[in-house]
């Protein structure tokens, strides 16, 4: 034995990797970002133009892909589309699940079960069915990547979030539990919480949301919006990298600094 240990990279490079809700915002920043690191992607989102979009960015990039509508609550949608998946590529290696229907601020009070509904519908159910379709096939392969992605709006509570705080913090639980009871087969789990919400930016005459933008970044650290292809990207890259084979059941934050925790 020489006693030099083994290089582990960073890199993503032919990992097939599929990504909700990447047709738009921080999910586009991701895919593109995944799509210069030579990954193979599945692209996923619910309306159609903007991924057809996507998919020609893709295209001129070089990237082999499959472009799909999916809506992420349909549990049975999730596991036909990784059956497609493996057909078109014969393998998957990684799982970015980034899909969530954002809604208006809403005061505690006023909550409907619309309101309610369709932020677990499609957040921390979503994510669930996603990550139950992958697994098997990771397992089976003895390694496999999921990032889920939160919100630090769990965290700081923000007025008129209670149901998309309250569906952020169960993808949150629903990571640590699945890193838990998959570790063993070689599947790592973790959650990004990003702040990169510039392609949302409020309308003038939305005061609620408006003041909760402006307070974002007050007390920012790094004060400014996050880049979800420069700044979130490469923190997922290197999540769903054979370079991160002891990191598990983690949340992280890329928020400049906006919340800090020991």
């Amino acid at each position: 034995m020489s006693g030099k240990a083994d290089t582990v990279g960073a890199s993503v490079r032919d990992r097939v990797v599929i990504v909700t809700g990447a047709a738009k915002g921080v999910g586009r920043g991701i895919a593109l970002h995944l799509a210069r690191e030579g990954a193979r992607l599945v692209v996923l989102a619910r309306r159609p133009d903007p991924l057809a979009a996507l998919s020609s960015e893709l295209d001129a990039l070089g990237t082999e892909h499959l472009a799909a509508t999916l809506n992420v609550a349909d549990r049975d949608a999730n596991f036909a589309l990784v059956e497609d998946t493996i057909a078109t590529f014969g393998r998957v290696d990684g799982l970015v699940a980034n899909a969530q229907t954002f809604r208006p601020p809403t005061p505690l009070a006023d909550l409907t079960v619309r309101d309610v509904d369709v932020l677990f519908d499609t957040g921390p159910k979503g994510t669930l069915w996603g990550m139950q379709a992958v697994f098997p096939h990771m397992r089976d392969q003895g390694w496999g990547r999921i990032v889920t992605m939160g919100s630090n709006s769990g965290f700081t509570t923000p007025a008129g979030y209670a149901p998309y705080s309250a569906s952020n913090e169960a993808i949150r639980s629903l990571t640590r539990t699945a890193a838990r009871e998959w570790g063993p087969f070689g599947v790592v789990v973790n959650c990004v919480c990003p702040v990169s919400i510039g392609h949302h930016a409020p309308p003038d005459d939305d005061p609620l949301r408006a003041a909760s933008h402006r307070r974002t970044f007050e007390n920012q650290p790094i004060s400014r919006d996050g880049d979800a292809e420069r700044d979130v990207g490469p923190l997922v890259a290197f999540l769903l990298s054979d370079a991160c084979r002891y990191i598990t059941g983690q949340t992280v934050m890329a928020d400049g600094g906006a919340f800090m925790h020991p």
